[in-house]
């Protein structure tokens, strides 16, 4: 796998890199992404950044968006995702193994999902302990581009819902001039 590249697209927003090596991401890890959609853009990164030995679970509803970052990762010479097709409205619909993911991220994810609650129990199920999850999403005003503010999720809220299934908030920042990220841990 080729150790430097250049993941198209979405920086302008997120610098994937940045923010994934400041949540902690490391060699050898595995790591799952919820909702990583049909460019994969946080997928292929992170598979980058942890290695032939890491590998990510590339989650998400729609089976054209898991098809397409195997074309990409196949493109670019990454060899270590598996995608994972699953509902994160329904706990459980991962099957990745309990207590076997050592960080999980849900990016873009939670604007687009009606009931999250189900989304924070699978990190926290599939997580190890002392497991980190990433979440960023947009912020609660308007913007350029985006999502309706009315569709935005807040900060505060991500906060309660993570607080009420048994995550410690670890570490929060502003993730591009349009987004927030909030890093918590199990």
């Amino acid at each position: 796998m080729p150790t430097s590249f250049n993941i198209p697209g979405g920086k302008e927003l997120i610098d994937s890199r940045a923010l994934l090596e400041k949540a902690g991401i490391a060699e050898k890890m595995k790591v799952a992404d919820f909702g990583c959609g049909k460019k994969g853009h946080f997928t292929l990164e992170a598979a980058r950044l942890i290695g032939p030995q890491g590998i990510v679970y590339a989650v998400d509803i729609l089976k054209s968006s898991l098809k397409s970052i195997m074309v990409n990762a196949e493109m670019f010479g990454i060899d270590n995702i598996k995608t994972v097709w699953a509902d994160l409205e329904i706990p459980g619909s991962t099957k990745i193994p309990s207590s076997t993911v050592d960080f999980a991220m849900a990016n873009n994810l939670l604007f687009q999902v009606k009931n999250h609650l189900p989304v924070f129990q699978e990190a926290y199920r599939i997580l190890k302990k002392e497991g980190l999850f990433l979440v960023t999403d947009w912020i609660m005003q308007s913007t350029p581009f985006g999502p309706p503010v009315e569709a935005r999720v807040s900060k505060e809220k991500v906060k309660e819902v993570a607080k009420s299934i048994g995550f410690k908030q670890k570490d929060e920042w502003k993730a591009g001039p349009y987004h927030w990220a909030l890093l918590f841990i199990k």
